[in-house]
């Protein structure tokens, strides 16, 4: 492993171990290649080998891949945290402090489909905080297409939705 290569990763892997959540494919990249670490290709790289070297966990949607630290993980940037300059480490702390609301948002806001028994596309829609569903709320469909688009459309529109429901029925 290039010396690049195990700085990038440990980057990575450092986000990870400040927050009690996991970062979406592309709010890594968005610290990553804003800073200029590196380009889109080598970075999906990177990620595919913390993947298969078991120091992060990959979980995808149709719409969007999660990435969570493994305990093999945060073994790791402990012992190598110090290879990581103070000036990196005070940058992805900083950005996490600013963007913290967003990113937790964009975490707790979760949409997926799936085919059912019935040969028809059931559509799970939820809001998560710490861990629970506010609202967790299912809807079957014929057409992929309909579950792709309300999946797309819930991240948009989910707090409108809760909203209505939570008002429609506290009535």
């Amino acid at each position: 492993m290039t010396t690049a290569f195990k700085l990038y990763k440990l980057i990575i892997l450092y986000m990870l171990s400040r927050i009690d959540f996991p970062l979406t494919n592309s709010q890594i990249s968005e610290f990553v290649l804003e800073q200029g670490y590196t380009n889109y290709f080598k970075l999906h790289q990177i990620l595919g080998e913390l993947v298969e070297d078991r120091l992060i966990r990959k979980e995808s949607t149709h719409n969007r891949t999660l990435y969570y630290l493994t305990e093999e993980g945060e073994k790791t940037v402990q012992l190598f945290k110090n290879d990581i300059s103070s000036d990196i480490r005070k940058d992805i702390q900083a950005f996490l402090k600013i963007n913290e609301f967003k990113l937790k948002n964009e975490i707790s806001v979760k949409s997926d489909y799936y085919l059912n028994s019935a040969s028809e596309y059931n559509v799970r829609c939820q809001i998560m905080e710490q861990g629970l569903p506010l609202i967790d709320l299912t809807v079957t469909v014929p057409t992929r297409s309909e579950a792709s688009t309300i999946a797309n459309n819930w991240s948009e529109k989910n707090q409108e939705i809760y909203s209505l429901v939570m008002k429609t029925l506290l009535k």
